[in-house]
C-alpha cells in the first residue's frame, strides 16, 4: 500500500487467496493481478473517505467523509468489508476485524470486481495507473498551496468539484474535436457585421430602385446571420464544460492545472457510476457462486447466509444495486438456459406454456459474460428488465404516505417503472447541460442549455453551479431551460444576482 497503515496477509490468508483465485479462474473470470493488504478499521475508513486511494490532495471534504465513516462504524450503523481499486495491478484491502468467512467472501467478491474492471467496455479507457496519478496530483496541489496559499487553492478546488458533473459521459469514446481557441482576456468578443453589399448604381436617382431599403435590410440580416454562424463559439453544443473552461476561461496556469487534475479524476470515476448496478451485481453473483459451490465449509453456512442476506436487503421505494444486479444476472442466465428469449417466446400468448418454457439450451453462462462485457447500467436495464422480473421483486413505484407512515405502491405499470429506473440512471440522474454559446450576445458571456427530460432544474443548485462558472469565466452566465412548462432564461450577473428573464 502506498501510504497508510497496512500489513501483508498472514500465511493462512495468503493460502486462502490462492484457493479463491483458483476457484475464480475455474469459473472463467479473467482479472488483473490482485494484491490484497490487511488494514485496521480506521485505515479502511480513511481509504473510503478518499474514494479508495491512500494518497490524495489535502481537502476538507476528505476529512468530513472520514468523520462520517468513523462515526458510522463506531455506532454500528455501517461497516466496510472491503475496498478495491481499478488499477493494474488491482489493490484490494481487507479489514483486519472481519471474520474468516467474511475474508473468503470478500476475496471472491473482489475477483468479480476486478474481472469487471478489466473486461467491461466502459472501463476500457480508464487510467490503470491512477494510483500513481493520484499521488502526483497530491504533490502538485500541495506545491501550489505552498506557493499561492492553502485557502486560495482549496477554494478553487471547491469550484472545480462543484462542476464535476458537467462532463460528457461519452467523450472518451469519441474522436477528439478541434475547436477555435478563444481567450476572453485578449480576444475581441464583439462580432462586427460587415456593411451589406450594394449593387453598383451609375445614376443617383436610380439608387432607391436598384437598392431599395427592404433589399438592403434583407441583405443585412442575411450577412449578420452568416457572420454569427462563422463566429459561433463553440461550433456545436459542448457538454464537457470542465474542458471548455480549462481551455478558454481566463485562468492562471496553476488554476488550469488544478482543473485538469480534477477533471481527470472525474473521468476515472465515471465508469463506476455508469455501472454501479452491474458491477456490484456481477461481484455479488460470483462471490455467491464461489462460496456456495466451492469455498464454504459446513460450519460457515449460517454466517455467510446472514451476511449475504444483509447485503441484498431492499426496502420499498429504494433500489439496492447489489440486489437488482445479482438477480438480473441470474434471471438472464436462467432465461438463456431455458431459451426464454427471441421471437418464438415473445409471441407465445399461452400463459401456462410460457411458465413451463424450457428449450434446455444451456446458453446462460455464456450470455452473462457477454452482457458483462458490453453493457452499462442503462443498457442492462433497458435490454433485460422484464415485467416478470419487476413483479417478482416488486420494483414498483412507491410514495411515502404521511397519513399511514408507510411507503405505498402508486404504479405497477411495467413501462412506467422501467422509464423511472432509466431516468434515474441517465446521466447519473444529473441534468443534461451543455454550452451552446460562449460569446452570447457578442459580449463573451456564456449561454448554457438545459435539455429538459421531464424534470425541472433545481434552481438552488442551478444558481450555485452558475456562480462557480461565473467565478471562472469572469463574465455573466445564462441558462435556457423549461420551467413549469414554459421556456425561461436565467442569468447570473456581475452583481452576483440570479435573475429570470422572460
Amino acid at each position: 500500500m502506498k501510504g497508510g497503515q497496512s500489513t501483508a496477509l498472514s500465511p493462512e490468508l495468503a493460502r486462502l487467496q490462492e484457493e479463491i483465485r483458483g476457484y475464480a479462474e475455474g469459473f472463467g473470470l479473467d482479472f488483473f493481478e490482485t494484491i490484497f493488504e490487511m488494514v485496521p478499521s480506521d485505515t479502511i475508513n480513511s481509504l473510503a473517505a478518499q474514494e479508495g486511494f491512500p494518497v490524495r490532495y489535502p481537502h476538507w471534504r476528505f476529512g468530513m467523509n472520514y468523520d462520517q465513516y468513523s462515526k458510522g462504524y463506531e455506532w454500528g450503523l455501517q461497516k466496510i468489508y472491503e475496498m478495491v481499486i481499478n488499477t493494474n495491478p488491482a489493490y484490494a484491502y481487507l479489514m483486519s476485524s472481519n471474520s474468516y468467512v467474511d475474508q473468503k467472501t470478500v476475496m471472491a467478491h473482489v475477483y468479480g470486481h476486478v474481472d469487471f474492471f478489466k473486461n467491461n467496455y466502459w472501463f476500457s479507457k480508464t487510467n490503470r495507473k491512477m494510483l500513481d496519478s493520484m499521488a502526483n496530483h497530491a504533490v502538485r496541489i500541495r506545491r501550489y498551496m505552498d506557493q499561492y496559499g492553502q485557502d486560495d487553492v482549496e477554494n478553487f478546488i471547491d469550484l472545480c468539484l462543484s462542476l464535476d458533473n458537467l462532463i460528457d459521459p461519452h467523450s472518451q469514446f469519441n474522436e477528439p474535436k478541434g475547436g477555435t481557441k478563444f481567450n476572453t482576456q485578449t480576444d475581441d468578443a464583439r462580432i462586427v457585421t460587415p456593411e451589406p453589399g450594394r449593387l453598383k448604381v451609375d445614376r443617383g436617382y436610380m439608387e432607391k430602385y436598384i437598392n431599395p431599403p427592404e433589399f438592403i435590410e434583407a441583405q443585412r440580416v442575411k450577412m449578420a446571420a452568416q457572420s454569427k454562424q462563422e463566429h459561433k463559439f463553440p461550433k456545436s453544443p459542448e457538454r464537457d464544460i470542465m474542458l471548455f473552461l480549462m481551455e478558454h476561461a481566463p485562468l492562471t496556469e496553476w488554476q488550469q492545472d488544478v482543473l485538469r487534475m480534477i477533471r481527470d479524476e472525474t473521468y476515472y470515476f465515471l465508469p463506476q457510476m455508469q455501472t454501479k448496478i452491474m458491477n456490484e451485481g456481477w461481484a455479488s453473483y460470483w462471490h455467491s457462486e464461489i462460496m456456495t459451490t466451492r469455498a464454504l465449509k459446513d460450519n460457515e453456512i449460517i454466517d455467510f447466509a446472514d451476511h449475504h442476506a444483509g447485503v441484498l436487503v431492499m426496502q420499498p421505494g429504494k433500489v439496492n444495486p447489489y440486489k437488482v444486479g445479482i438477480e438480473l444476472f441470474r434471471d438472464i442466465e436462467d432465461r438463456w438456459n431455458r431459451g426464454r428469449f427471441g421471437k418464438e417466446y415473445e409471441e407465445c400468448t399461452n400463459l401456462k406454456e410460457r411458465q413451463h418454457w424450457d428449450k434446455k439450451l444451456g446458453l446462460g453462462r455464456k450470455k452473462i459474460f457477454e452482457v458483462r462485457k458490453v453493457c452499462n447500467d442503462i443498457t442492462f436495464i433497458d435490454e433485460y428488465l422484464t415485467p416478470e422480473f419487476v413483479d417478482r421483486f416488486k420494483l414498483y413505484t412507491y410514495e411515502y404516505n404521511k397519513r399511514t407512515g408507510q411507503h405505498e405502491i402508486v404504479d405497477r405499470n411495467f413501462d412506467n417503472v422501467k422509464n423511472k429506473l432509466l431516468s434515474g440512471l441517465t446521466n447519473q440522474g444529473q441534468p443534461n447541460i451543455s454550452i451552446s454559446d460562449g460569446n452570447f450576445e457578442n459580449r463573451g458571456e456564456i449561454l448554457l442549455s438545459h435539455k429538459h427530460l421531464g424534470t425541472d432544474l433545481d434552481m438552488k443548485y442551478a444558481r450555485e453551479t452558475m456562480r462557480s462558472i461565473y467565478l471562472m469565466w469572469s463574465r455573466p452566465v445564462h441558462i435556457e431551460t423549461e420551467l413549469e412548462g414554459r421556456k425561461r432564461l436565467f442569468t447570473y450577473n456581475h452583481n452576483h444576482e440570479f435573475v429570470a428573464k422572460d
